[in-house]
C-alpha cells in the first residue's frame, strides 16, 4: 500500500514543482561534475588554446606543439568519379629529446587516420624501433558525384609541456592510378610505406602484380586489398586483410577480378622493421626492454608493374597440349601393337602354307592371333608370351616343337607341386638342397627357379595388393591435409604458406598453381598404360601355360608379374601424390611428392634381382617394412635433421649397418644366419681365407658388384656427415636412385658378359630413356623455388612460364620424368626377352 500511494502521488506531481530530494540529487551531481572539472583543470594546468589553419598542398608548414595549443589543418581539393587522386601526408620531427610523441588525427568525409611521431615500430621479441619521419597516403572515399570538393583536417597535438618543432607537408601522388604494363618506381620504408590504385581494363579478369628491387634488404612486405578504408599499409597490420607475401627482390600476386566487387584494388608495400622474416640477420637484443633501437637507413626502391594474365584459351591450350603427349603414347603402342600382330601372322603363314603346298593340303587351321607377341608382348618373336616353342636354338622356325610325354608329364607335375611356400620350404632335404645349390659357384636361373610357380605368383601378387592398400590409406589423408592448406591460403590471404613459382601460378577455381597440378597428369596416365601392356602380358604367359608350352614352362626367365603390377601402380599415385603436394608445396608436406618415389625406386631394385633371384626375392611384406622405415627416417630427417649433429651421426651408422648386413645377404644368397655365432664365423672366415691362407673370394661378379656398392654408400653416409644438407628428403631419395643405377649398370654389363644380347625394342628403350632422362634432370636442377629458405628467399629463384605461357620448367620436369619414368619401366620388362627360347639351366645367375 506505501508503494501504490507513493508511486499515486509521483504520478499526480509530476505537473507542479520538482521534489525536494529530485533537487537535492542533482545538486550532487552537479558539485561532482563541477570537482571532476577541477580536477582536470589541475592536472593541465591551463586551457587549450585551438588555432585553424586553412592549408595548400606541396607546402611545408613549420610550427611548435605544445600542450597548451592545438594547431587544425584544414585542407580541401576536388575529386572527380572518373580519376582517383592520391593525398599523402609526411611529418618529420626536428627536436631530438621528447617527453610525449606528437598525435597527427587526419579527419577525412568517411575515415580518420591517426599516428605519432616518433612512430613506434616493434621487432621480435618486443624490440622497439622509433622512426622521427613518417609519411602515410590518405585513403580515397568513393565518390558518386562527377566532381566533389571534399575537406580533411590534419589535428596537430601533444601533452608535452616543452616546445617540440615538426614539418608537415601535404602533397598530391603522382601515377597513384597504375597503368597495365607500365613500371613505376618509387621507394619505401617502415614509417613511409606506400599503396596504389589499379582498375582493371575492360576485357582482362585477372592480372599478375610484380613488384620487383635491386636490393635484398631490407625486408618488405606486398599486399593486395581491397577499395575500402582504412588501408593497411604498416608492418604491424598489414596482414589483416587481402592477400600479402614477404619479399627482398622479387614478389608477384595473381588477382582475379571476381575477388574484389569494385573492379579496383590497392597494391601496398610496406618495408619491415627487421629482415629475419626475409632470412636476414636478426639484431641485438637491448640491454633494457624498453629501449629505443635506432633503425637506421631502411629505405628501399623498388619498382611495381601490373600486367594481364594468361585468358581461358590458354588454359584449354596447355590442357589439350598436356593430354595429347601422353595420349599419343597410347596411340603409338596401339600401332606398334597392330604392326606386330601382322607381322607374327604373316610369319605364321609362310610357316603354314610352304610355297609348294597349298592351305587347303596342309590340313591346319591359322592360329588365333593371340598365339603371337605384339608390342604388348615386346615385340619378342620367340618370347613366352609368343606361340613359338623352339626351345634349344634361336632360328627363324615358329610353330609347336614336338616334346616327349615325360617332360610334359613333369612339367604338369611341377606345377601342381606343393601348394604352400613354407611347406616346400621347411623340408629337411629341400633346406640341404638349398646349401648345396644356392653355395655353388656358378649358379645358373633353374637352380633359383625351383619353387612352384603358382605359389611364387601369388607371393608377388601380394606386391601389388599391398601397394593398393597402402595408396588409399596414404591418399585419403593427404587429399584431405592439402584441401585444408588451399583454404587456409584463401581465407587467410598468407601467401608464405606455399612455395609456388608466383610468376608462373596459374589458378584455377580453388587452386592457387593449376598448371602444377596439371603436369603430373602424365604419371597417371603412363602407369596405366604400363598397366595395361603388363596385363597383356600376362594374360598371354597365362595362355601359354595353360597349352603347356615348353618355352613357357622351362625356357627364359620366369615371369612373375606381380612387382611389375606395383610399379606401375607406383607410378600412378606418385602423380596423384605430387599433385597434392604442388597445391601447397612446402617442407612439411614435401614427403607427399617423395614416398612413392623411394617404393619405385625400391620396387625397381626387387625387380632386377627376382628376375634371376625368383625362389629367394624379398616377401612383399619385408620389402614394404624397410620401405616404411625410410620414409620414417625421412620424416625424422625433415623434422629434426637440419643442423643436428646427433641425427646425422646415428642415421650413418645404421646407414653402413645396412649397406654391411644387404651385402652379406646378397653374397651368400641367404644362406647365412644373424645370431650369437656370427663375430666367430666372421673370424674364422678372415683367419681360413685371409691369413692361413690368401685366397681371392669364390663370387667374384657378386664381390664386385657389393664392393662398388660399399663405396658409394659409405661416400653418401660420409658426405651427409660432413655437409648435413638441409633438404634430407632428396638425400635418401639420391642414395635410392644411386643403388639402382648401380645395380642396373652391372646387370646390363653381366648380361653382355654372359653372352647374352639386347634386342632391338629395349635398346631403343634404354637409348631413349636415358636422352630423356638427361633433359629431364636439366629441367630438375632449375630450381625455381625451394623451401630450404624463407618464402622470400625462395621467390628470388621464381621465373616466368617457358611452355605455351602457361608451363614453367618444374611442369616440363614433371612431363619428361614421367616419361622417362614409363620408359625405364619398359625396359626392366624387356631386357630379357631374348632369352625366352633359352632353356633356364643355360642363364647365368649374377
Amino acid at each position: 500500500m506505501v508503494l501504490r500511494s507513493c508511486w499515486k502521488s509521483r504520478h499526480k506531481n509530476n505537473s507542479g514543482p520538482v521534489p525536494r530530494w529530485t533537487r537535492l540529487g542533482l545538486a550532487v551531481l552537479f558539485c561532482l561534475y563541477v570537482t571532476q572539472l577541477a580536477c582536470v583543470s589541475g592536472s593541465v594546468g591551463v586551457t587549450k588554446n585551438v588555432v585553424q589553419k586553412d592549408a595548400e598542398f606541396d607546402v611545408t608548414y613549420n610550427d611548435t606543439v605544445t600542450s597548451e595549443n592545438q594547431t587544425i589543418y584544414a585542407f580541401n581539393h576536388t575529386i572527380s568519379r572518373n580519376k582517383t587522386e592520391g593525398v599523402r601526408v609526411s611529418v618529420d620531427v626536428l627536436s631530438q629529446s621528447l617527453e610525449s610523441p606528437i598525435l597527427f588525427v587526419v579527419r577525412q568525409k568517411q575515415a580518420v587516420l591517426s599516428f605519432q611521431v616518433p612512430l613506434i615500430l616493434r621487432g621480435l621479441y618486443q624490440r622497439k624501433y622509433s622512426y622521427n619521419h613518417v609519411g602515410r597516403t590518405l585513403c580515397q572515399p568513393p565518390t558518386r558525384a562527377a566532381s566533389e570538393t571534399q575537406y580533411f583536417f590534419v589535428d596537430v597535438s601533444t601533452l608535452s609541456s616543452q616546445g617540440t618543432n615538426y614539418q608537415l607537408r601535404v602533397n598530391r601522388v603522382e601515377s597513384f592510378t597504375l597503368q597495365t604494363d607500365k613500371k613505376f618506381s618509387f621507394t619505401a620504408s617502415p614509417s613511409q610505406p606506400q599503396y596504389f590504385k589499379y582498375v582493371f581494363p575492360d576485357g582482362v579478369d585477372t592480372v599478375i602484380v610484380k613488384v620487383n628491387s635491386d636490393m635484398n634488404f631490407p625486408c618488405s612486405v606486398m599486399s593486395v586489398q581491397d577499395i575500402q578504408c582504412p588501408v593497411y599499409d604498416l608492418d604491424n597490420n598489414v596482414a589483416f586483410i587481402g592477400m600479402y607475401q614477404t619479399m627482398t627482390k622479387k614478389g608477384a600476386i595473381t588477382v582475379q577480378r571476381k575477388d574484389f566487387p569494385s573492379n579496383s584494388f590497392y597494391v601496398v608495400v610496406v618495408v619491415k622493421t627487421e629482415d629475419e622474416a626475409c632470412g636476414g640477420p636478426l639484431r641485438f637484443y637491448p640491454l633494457r626492454p624498453d629501449e629505443l633501437i635506432d633503425a637506421g637507413n631502411r629505405s628501399k626502391v623498388l619498382d611495381v608493374v601490373v600486367s594481364p594474365a594468361i585468358n581461358s584459351e590458354v588454359y584449354v591450350m596447355g590442357m589439350l597440349f598436356c593430354l595429347g603427349i601422353f595420349l599419343s603414347f597410347y596411340l603409338l603402342t596401339l600401332l606398334v601393337a597392330c604392326l606386330e600382330n601382322r607381322r607374327m601372322n604373316k610369319k605364321r603363314e609362310v610357316y603354314e602354307n610352304p610355297a609348294d603346298m597349298s592351305p587347303a593340303e596342309t590340313g591346319k587351321t591359322p592360329a588365333s592371333p593371340y598365339e603371337y607377341g605384339s608390342f604388348a608382348d615386346n615385340g619378342s618373336t620367340q618370347s613366352s608370351e609368343a606361340v613359338t616353342d623352339s626351345a634349344t636354338s634361336t632360328d627363324n622356325n615358329y610353330g609347336y616343337m614336338e616334346r616327349s610325354l615325360d617332360s610334359v608329364g613333369r612339367s604338369r607335375q611341377e606345377s601342381l607341386s606343393s601348394v604352400e611356400e613354407d611347406d616346400y620350404d621347411t623340408l629337411d632335404d629341400i633346406d640341404s638342397d638349398k646349401n648345396i645349390i644356392r653355395t655353388k659357384k656358378f649358379l645358373c636361373v633353374s637352380d633359383l627357379a625351383r619353387k612352384d610357380k603358382r605359389i611364387l605368383s601369388k607371393k608377388y601378387q601380394i606386391y601389388f595388393w599391398n601397394i593398393a592398400t597402402i595408396a588409399v590409406f596414404y591418399a585419403l589423408p593427404v587429399i584431405q591435409l592439402v584441401i585444408t592448406y588451399q583454404t587456409v591460403v584463401n581465407v587467410t590471404g598468407n601467401q608464405d604458406i606455399c612455395y609456388y613459382n608466383f610468376l608462373c601460378a596459374h589458378p584455377l577455381g580453388a587452386l592457387s598453381a593449376s598448371n602444377n597440378i596439371l603436369s603430373n597428369l602424365g604419371y597417371v596416365m603412363l602407369g596405366l598404360l604400363f598397366l595395361l601392356i603388363v596385363l597383356k602380358r600376362d594374360i598371354v604367359h597365362n595362355r601359354a601355360l595353360v597349352r603347356n608350352e615348353l618355352n613357357a614352362l622351362e625356357c627364359g626367365i620366369p615371369k612373375h608379374f606381380g612387382l611389375f603390377y606395383a610399379m606401375g601402380t607406383a607410378l600412378m599415385m606418385e602423380g596423384l601424390l605430387s599433385a597434392c603436394y604442388h597445391v601447397c608445396p612446402n617442407y612439411t608436406n614435401f614427403q607427399f611428392d617423395t614416398s612413392f618415389m623411394y617404393m619405385i625406386a625400391g620396387l625397381c631394385m626387387l625387380k632386377l634381382y627376382q628376375k634371376r633371384h625368383p625362389d629367394i626375392n624379398a616377401s612383399a611384406y619385408t620389402a614394404y617394412a624397410c620401405l616404411a622405415a625410410v620414409i620414417f627416417f625421412s620424416v625424422l630427417g625433415v623434422v629434426f635433421g637440419s643442423g643436428n649433429t646427433v641425427f646425422w651421426i646415428v642415421f650413418s651408422v645404421i646407414h653402413i649397418l645396412a649397406t654391411m648386413l644387404l651385402s652379406t645377404q646378397l653374397y651368400y644368397m641367404g644362406r647365412w644366419r644373424l645370431d650369437s655365432g656370427v663375430l666367430r664365423r666372421i673370424v674364422y672366415i678372415i683367419y681360413t681365407d685371409c691369413i692361413r691362407q690368401c685366397s681371392g673370394p669364390m663370387y667374384i661378379d657378386r664381390m664386385v658388384l657389393l664392393v662398388m656398392g660399399n663405396i658409394v654408400n659409405w661416400s653418401l653416409a660420409a658426405y651427409g656427415l660432413i655437409e648435413r644438407p638441409n633438404d634430407f628428403a632428396s638425400y635418401l631419395l639420391a642414395i635410392a636412385i644411386c643403388n639402382l643405377l648401380l645395380y642396373f649398370a652391372f646387370y646390363i654389363i653381366m648380361k653382355l658378359r654372359s653372352g647374352e644380347r639386347i634386342k632391338c625394342l629395349p635398346l631403343v628403350c634404354i637409348l631413349f630413356t636415358a636422352v630423356v632422362w638427361g633433359f629431364a634432370l636439366y629441367f630438375f636442377f632449375q630450381g625455381l623455388s625451394t623451401w630450404q629458405k624463407t618464402p622470400a628467399e625462395s621467390r628470388e629463384h621464381n621465373r616466368d612460364c617457358i611452355l605455351l605461357s602457361f608451363f614453367d620448367d618444374h611442369d616440363i620436369w614433371h612431363f619428361l620424368s614421367s616419361i622417362a619414368m614409363f620408359g625405364s619401366f619398359l625396359v626392366l620388362l624387356t631386357m630379357d626377352d631374348d632369352l625366352d627360347t633359352v632353356q633356364r639351366d643355360k642363364i647365368f645367375v649374377f
